[in-house]
């Protein structure tokens, strides 16, 4: 691909550097790169991704923008509130760089639909603040040989590594299983506004590398931050040899298995919509059915139903015995992954058929009661 005059121009400082040039810059033109997430980390990766000239960039995201997520998500202005977040993230990066393509996927990335969205780009960067989609982009990764740049914040950390396939661990190698829901995310635990910049210019610059071939990935390391300390540490990261992805013997070979295996699991929850759960609330809760909250105490002081218990997800393994034998509870959180974990968690301690909300207390704000107070 050729570099246009107005290309030339806009890229001038790339093409000043012997280890960019030309040659370097149309490789990025050239380009497809995809972002899952359009959050925290996505945003500034994003910009830099797209300030930097790669010729096509993709945006997996499902949400829509949120007033609480404009203290550290930079793709958005007050007015995209409301709005779906792929829309409002392809406008900004359009005005930011007219010279590149955009791609918009507004869907939740699953089992289903993820060698179709992936396959056909060239690297892919993970910003997803969800447990079982950042374990899904692995493994789609590996088993379709995509390079992988993985970056996770919480509160004042964070954490970044490449994944090359055939040369690297992957995410797996690092956490090898964790369940969905007992890591806090950021609306739950809090994150520091300027933590995911940090983060996602790296991935970004670990993009750019891979793209163009230059220097050294952050493969086989991990690399954290520390931002109260304002420290960086390396870690190396070895190929597991029982990895259940990119092991020996891997027991991942396709996608599909994992939702076999997620809906087997959860086969006994009972998935109530926010209606429902009004119904069960106007004919006036009976003894049989307990509403158990995990979110963490701070969020629960903000706003909660009446007649729910506060039991935070870290603390239910201790406090399953808080919940009366013979009652079924229905656990509630902000999104409802925390009380989709919390099913499972009850399960494994004895408790038959538990429920939880569906879309969590944003659905029941938004469906229910809008002035229910979240943030």
């Amino acid at each position: 691909m050729i570099l246009s005059a107005a290309e030339q121009s806009r890229y001038q400082r790339h093409l000043a550097l012997a280890e960019v040039g030309p040659a370097g810059q149309q490789r990025l033109k050239s380009a497809r790169v995809l972002i899952v997430g359009a959050g925290g980390l996505g945003s500034p990766a994003a910009m830099y991704l797209a300030a930097a000239g790669v010729g096509t960039l993709g945006i997996v995201d499902c949400d829509r923008v949120e007033l609480s997520n404009l203290h550290r998500q930079l793709l958005f202005a007050t007015a995209d509130v409301g709005r779906p977040k792929t829309d409002a993230a392809c406008e900004r990066l359009a005005h930011l760089n007219p010279e590149i393509a955009l791609e918009a996927h507004a869907l939740e990335l699953r089992t289903a639909n993820a060698r179709e969205v992936l396959e056909n780009y060239d690297v892919i960067l993970d910003g997803t603040d969800r447990l079982a989609t950042r374990y899904l982009v692995n493994d789609a990764c590996v088993i379709l040989a995509k390079p992988l740049v993985s970056a996770a914040i919480h509160r004042f950390e964070g954490q970044v590594m490449t994944y090359v396939p055939g040369r690297s661990a992957c995410y797996r190698c690092l956490y090898p299983e964790a369940r969905e829901g007992i890591v806090a995310n950021c609306a739950e635990a809090g994150v520091l506004g300027v933590l995911p910049g940090v983060l996602g210019a790296i991935q970004a610059t670990e993009a750019v590398k891979l793209v163009t071939g230059l220097g050294e990935p952050l493969a086989g390391r991990l690399l954290t931050y520390d931002a109260l300390e304002m420290t960086f540490r390396e870690f190396p990261v070895e190929r597991r040899r029982d990895c259940a992805v990119c092991g020996e013997r891997p027991s991942i070979t396709v996608l599909a298995d994992q939702d076999e295996r997620c809906a087997t699991s959860l086969e006994r929850v009972r998935r109530l919509a926010a209606a429902e759960l009004r119904e069960t609330l106007c004919r006036g809760t009976p003894a049989a059915v307990v509403l158990v909250d995990v979110r963490e105490p701070q969020e629960f002081a903000i706003g909660r139903l009446e007649g729910s218990i506060n039991i935070p997800i870290g603390d239910l393994p201790q406090r399953l015995a808080d919940i009366p034998r013979g009652a079924t509870p229905i656990f509630l959180c902000r999104s409802g992954r925390r009380s989709l974990a919390a099913c499972e968690l009850a399960m494994g301690g004895g408790i038959e058929a538990p429920a939880h909300l569906e879309g969590g207390l944003l659905a029941w704000a938004r469906e229910i009661d809008s002035t229910f107070a979240l943030d």
